[in-house]
């Protein structure tokens, strides 16, 4: 495609020309000659086989084919002056990629990375959220912490947290009777199937009931009073300790490893190793497998 497209500078001079209505203008804001910018319209025009301003003295107008052509490329500059402006974020010397769920980030670690700066100002995390594990031999990733990865080639993989499931609603619905109350249900180790095959105790689940894929989003349900659902013990801790969920009883059964999978040319960055003890600090200790089902 790149050998039907004019030059680019030629592009350059006319969409200046034809914003200011002026080649003179032009020239000044590109810092060339005024019959630099009338040689680059001139090839534009030659190069399209038609004109694209009407010269009057040292007024020029735009045809109607120069208008078409304008609005085009006045939006392709503007989308490529903020993609080259982007390209600055991957030569900061401070900045640490950062992979992880959307319900991981939501739930705790944004509202630890306060924390995270306090100690170390310096550094630039850069929080890049998916729904499916990242390819850490193709992606550019320094650490990824996730409920779903395994071990990858070249990277260093640890479990970091065993986490708990436990059925949760908000506090204004624990009275309510059972059967009036709706069954929130998710997907994987958040699905009441999980529970009822891990031995959990009937706590009114039924069928019937709103369906989450985003367990963050299961999450926000429950806590904002729409059903009970099953919930993870590590992404409820905020809003159990805020009040705004409250267990269904005292039994847990286990849920998923909570993981981290370090690139090996990232493992000695001095910026990793600090995110890396950071986080082992902060997360909680490691729950006994032992209690519950």
């Amino acid at each position: 495609m790149l050998k039907h497209w004019p030059p680019l500078n030629a592009l350059r001079g006319f969409e200046a020309a034809a914003r200011l209505g002026s080649f003179h203008q032009a020239a000044a804001e590109l810092h060339l000659t005024q019959s630099a910018i009338s040689q680059q319209i001139r090839s534009l025009e030659n190069y399209l086989e038609q004109p694209l301003f009407f010269r009057s003295g040292r007024s020029v107008s735009l045809t109607d084919a120069g208008q078409d052509l304008y609005s085009t490329a006045q939006v392709m500059l503007q989308q490529l002056a903020v993609g080259i402006r982007r390209l600055d974020q991957y030569r900061k010397p401070n900045q640490l990629i950062v992979n992880t769920t959307p319900a991981f980030a939501r739930h705790w670690l944004l509202p630890s990375l306060a924390d995270f700066n306090r100690h170390y100002p310096e550094t630039d995390v850069w929080l890049f959220t998916s729904f499916d594990p990242p390819d850490m031999g193709s992606e550019t990733i320094d650490v990824a912490i996730r409920d779903d990865v395994s071990h990858q080639a070249e990277c260093i993989f640890e479990v970091l947290y065993k986490d708990r499931l436990y059925p949760a609603c908000h506090p204004r619905l624990r009275e309510m009777p059972a059967q009036r109350r709706i069954t929130l249900h998710g997907e994987r180790e958040m699905s009441w199937e999980h529970w009822s095959v891990a031995g959990g105790e009937d706590v009114g689940q039924q069928s019937q009931g709103m369906n989450f894929s985003d367990p963050g989003l299961l999450l926000d349900a429950a806590a904002d009073g729409l059903g009970i659902a099953l919930v993870s013990q590590l992404l409820a801790e905020r809003k159990r300790a805020n009040g705004q969920l409250i267990p269904l009883g005292e039994q847990t059964v286990r849920g998923a490893d909570w993981a981290w999978l370090i690139h090996r040319e990232s493992e000695n960055d001095p910026l990793t190793r600090q995110f890396c003890a950071w986080l082992r600090a902060r997360l909680p200790g490691k729950m006994d497998e032992a209690r519950g089902a």
